[in-house]
């Protein structure tokens, strides 16, 4: 029987150290002046129809596709969720880059956490995910101020579970892209923004539960074994 994944021993103490680290963040409670937003990027191929769909009827009741399709190309969504406020917002881009994320993350800043003294920000360790991103894409300043209004917090390697916003591109994939093709970066992001608003509007929050305590029973086998001496 295989694993899914497994943490290789020498990982294992940074791997567990950034765990807790997470799971300590998602007990804080909520603070409009400092809150938990958890944010996660997911590629998108853009995959046109050849010929057109024929709609459901008494006689189809399901949609009738072609099998063939056009590519075109990939773009990106961007991710932004905060669990316990229910608000999330995403952001369709052609690429990935730092300052993809730079403006991703000012425009939050900027935007509905303008009034936030701080933004304690979990996310994945990828490299296009740091401070540096900001002074690639605006003046010293500028970044400056961006970046101490952050408060980061990275999933470990192999950890990716641990960010609530993949969580929600897990529902916006289930509810708004499956067996469906979408050939342009505009049809793309008008379907995600009308889903952004309906799950906003339902103010659909997460409940998450897991915590230090049940990591160091149920995910025992990935903690470090400790030999005390006499």
């Amino acid at each position: 029987m295989r694993k899914m994944w497994c943490i290789p021993p020498a990982q294992s103490a940074e791997f567990v150290a950034k765990m807790e680290d997470v799971l300590e963040v998602y007990l804080r409670p909520y603070d409009p002046k400092r809150p938990v937003v958890c944010m996660d990027e997911q590629p998108f191929q853009l995959l046109a129809e050849t010929r057109e769909l024929i709609p459901m009827s008494e006689q189809n009741h399901t949609v009738k596709a072609d099998h063939e399709y056009e590519r075109r190309g990939a773009c990106c969504v961007f991710m932004a969720t905060e669990p316990l406020g229910g608000y999330r917002h995403t952001e369709v881009r052609g690429t990935r880059t730092k300052k993809d994320w730079a403006d991703f993350v000012a425009a939050l800043l900027d935007g509905p956490y303008a009034d936030a003294e701080k933004v304690v920000l979990v996310m994945d360790n990828l490299n296009t995910h740091g401070i540096s991103s900001f002074y690639e894409r605006f003046p010293p300043g500028a970044a400056r101020r961006y970046a101490e209004r952050l408060e980061i917090h990275f999933t470990p390697k192999h950890g990716s579970w641990l960010d609530i916003a993949e969580i929600e591109l897990a529902a916006l994939t289930a509810q708004c892209f499956r067996n469906r093709r979408i050939g342009s970066i505009e049809e793309l992001a008008k379907e995600t923004s009308a889903w952004e608003s309906s799950r906003n509007e339902k103010q659909k929050g997460v409940d998450w539960q897991f915590t230090t305590s049940e990591a160091r029973t149920r995910l025992k086998h990935l903690y470090p074994i400790i030999e005390i001496g006499e």
